[in-house]
């Protein structure tokens, strides 16, 4: 099945959403190992490019996610969720999602505060804009910085609520995303 149906998401959905998770989890520990690099390190310039090259795939994996979201509806919420329940899932989605677009913006200001433009893999390359903020990098590395927190925080209480769905409630809502 590639389309969500009323139960269960397709396979797209399941490809984007693990395929997100592990790319987004990856970069945030490598961003956290990066930042302490020296100058002498060998992978002091090629673990920011790595960086910002699997950035811009998630930010396209998430503009695609967005778009397939309008073109197959998710699945319905389970209905034995309250209504407290579910509105938080979709409190948290939601988080999540504009965490994601925090960090794409402030990683692009952050990448071309020099003007210089976004290597991609050394196949295309995303142009800087010209910007006139004072201390861009700085700015822009600070709300990056606590952006990723958030979204890591947010990730692991959104596991932890599908592990307690499966093996507490004992409800399909991990399955759904599994299977």
């Amino acid at each position: 099945m590639i389309r969500d149906s009323k139960n269960a998401y397709g396979t797209v959905s399941k490809i984007n959403h693990w395929l997100s998770a592990i790319i987004v989890i990856a970069l945030y520990f490598v961003g956290r190992w990066m930042v302490d690099l020296d100058y002498y390190n060998s992978w002091y310039v090629d673990a920011p490019n790595l960086h910002k090259s699997f950035g811009v795939l998630v930010a396209l994996i998430t503009s695609f996610r967005f778009l397939w979201k309008k073109l197959t509806p998710s699945p319905a919420p389970n209905p034995n969720h309250s209504i407290n329940i579910q509105r938080l899932s979709t409190s948290a989605h939601y988080l999540m999602y504009l965490c994601l677009s925090v960090i794409f913006i402030s990683g692009y200001l952050i990448s071309t505060a020099d003007g210089r433009a976004i290597q991609v893999f050394n196949l295309i390359s995303i142009p800087a804009l010209p910007t006139s903020i004072t201390n861009q990098t700085e700015i822009s590395g600070i709300i990056h910085e606590y952006a990723t927190d958030l979204l890591m925080l947010t990730i692991v209480l959104h596991a932890l609520a599908a592990l307690k769905h499966h093996f507490i409630d004992k409800d399909n809502t991990l399955i759904r995303i599994l299977k």
